[in-house]
C-alpha cells in the first residue's frame, strides 16, 4: 500500500514498511521516513533521528 504526503510543494510518497507500519490501528512512521522528510516535527515521534525531546515542565 502507498500514500502520499506533502510538506511544502514536493509531494513524498510512503511505502508500508519502510516508511511506516501500522501498530494498534495507528500508523507510525520510521527513521527512513524522518529522514526523507528532513526536518524534525517536534511531536516526540518514537523513531525520530533529530533526538527532539520537549522541555519538562517543573
Amino acid at each position: 500500500m502507498t500514500n502520499q504526503t506533502s510538506f511544502g510543494t514536493k509531494p513524498l510518497t510512503l511505502v508500508e514498511n519502510e516508511d511506516y507500519y501500522i501498530e494498534h490501528g495507528l500508523m507510525v512512521f520510521t527513521e527512513a521516513y524522518h529522514r526523507k522528510r528532513g526536518f524534525c516535527c517536534k511531536s516526540e515521534c518514537r523513531h525520530c533521528p533529530y533526538g527532539y525531546k520537549k522541555p519538562r515542565r517543573r
